[in-house]
């Protein structure tokens, strides 16, 4: 046997004991631990910050795109948010051993339903290091084991972040054997935990579409699918266009490499004239247009921003998760063709209207296929965090147990306990 897959073997069967174990703990001891691993972050982030800077370093030698740096990036502020995340985690109720509904049968039985930990979680995920401490956080609340499988980019993050965060668990009284990371570095290593029947309860991919793909393709175990996020945005007639314009901005500009920043503008016909070349000054030197011949038309009619990208949209580009500085444009003649539109290419993540029309905005939330329907405001908001949520196992895009950022009932499951007096069953 490759001794990585030995060793995983191995590290299954401390996971479902250790989450044997976890999943007797009350929530104080949970909360006492999660405290001790924030604090074990805060303490290590020299170490933390220093393993970072050799994954980034990698990683643009590599020749990664800065959008994409930009993911696996750490520095003291977004440490600081990791913490705040774990915190907020702390804060909230404890998802499981809630007793959510009970009822008496005719012949006396009494029935209750409650929520219990779903078990073993597996995380496999690409670059993002603090996915790991917002996954571990989550899992640990909700009396789950977890096991990170990040990417290579990210590797020497993970393995910071895991050893404090394992530190802190147990420095706190805590179950530390509950988070654990493969980090062998092996591609084998991800069919080996898709395969893990019996051992691992679910896995949740997070990350682009061949990634998620493949483990949809290729897991023995249940997956909660998250899904990329080819989102839109979709103009009305009518609307305030420096408002509009600043939506747009924001979903686009300021994380382009998030699943939730927007990859189409759709506008409608009568809007476009005044949009789009405000939109193209807006976008000059920051970001590529790619647009559709009415759209383009309608830029280039007008005077061309110095600095701006401009280029003919090709089918494929409708149906990409650009994940970079760059908007595919198109004007459409109708509601009803800016909602078919997105139903065919979208991702089913997050959706926007910008309207001022209520019946609009209705029609836009009741036939638009999403997870998150906007109807006003940026796609930038579906994020666990912007939720309340304090942190998020990823933003599911599937349509049973969870649907949209996924916190901590995501990982809970139900069990039923019946009461009896010496019924039996005729």
């Amino acid at each position: 046997m490759i001794p990585h897959m030995k060793a995983l073997d191995t590290l299954f069967l401390s996971l479902r004991e250790a989450q044997t174990r976890l999943a007797l703990e009350n929530r104080a001891a949970k909360d006492r631990a999660l405290h001790a691993a924030a604090g074990a972050i805060d303490k290590d982030r020299a170490a933390i910050l220093a393993a970072n800077a050799r994954d980034v370093e990698k990683a643009r030698a590599g020749g990664m795109r800065e959008s994409l740096v930009d993911r696996l990036f750490l520095d003291d502020s977004r440490i600081d948010g990791i913490i705040e995340g774990t915190e907020t985690v702390i804060r909230q109720e404890d998802p499981a051993g809630r007793a959510r509904r009970g009822w008496t049968l005719p012949n006396g039985l009494k029935i209750e339903e409650v929520t219990v930990p779903l078990g073993v979680a597996a995380v496999i995920y690409e670059s993002r290091p603090n996915v790991t401490a917002d996954c571990a956080a989550l899992a640990y609340k909700a009396g789950c084991s977890i096991l990170l499988r990040g990417s290579s980019s990210a590797l020497e993050s993970n393995r910071a972040l895991v050893k404090a965060i394992k530190a802190g668990l147990e420095a706190g009284g805590g179950v530390a054997g509950a988070v654990a990371l493969a980090d062998s570095g092996s591609r084998d290593e991800v069919d080996e935990i898709l395969g893990a029947r019996g051992f691992i309860d679910v896995v949740l991919p997070r990350g682009g579409r061949d990634l998620i793909r493949h483990v949809v393709e290729h897991a023995r175990v249940p997956v909660i699918e998250t899904g990329e996020g080819n989102c839109h945005i979709y103009v009305e007639p009518g609307v305030d266009t420096d408002q509009a314009i600043g939506i747009i901005a924001n979903a686009k500009l300021q994380k382009p490499g998030a699943c939730n920043a927007v990859e189409t503008l759709l506008v409608h016909r009568d809007a476009a004239a005044a949009l789009l070349p405000l939109l193209a000054a807006r976008f000059a030197g920051k970001a590529e247009l790619r647009c559709d011949a009415v759209s383009k038309a309608l830029v280039e009619g007008g005077s061309l921003p110095p600095g701006l990208i401009l280029r003919a949209a090709g089918e494929e580009d409708w149906s990409t998760e650009f994940l970079d500085y760059i908007l595919a444009v198109k004007v459409v003649a109708s509601l009803v063709e800016a909602i078919d539109h997105i139903n065919r290419y979208g991702t089913k993540h997050s959706e926007a209207i910008l309207t001022n029309n209520l019946k609009s905005a209705e029609e836009f939330r009741r036939r638009v296929d999403a997870a998150c329907v906007y109807v006003n405001a940026s796609t930038r908001f579906t994020d666990g965090g912007e939720f309340g949520f304090g942190a998020e196992l990823g933003i599911s895009t599937q349509k049973f147990h969870a649907r949209g950022p996924m916190g901590l009932e995501a990982l809970t499951t139900i069990k039923y306990l019946i009461s009896g007096s010496g019924q039996i069953r005729q």
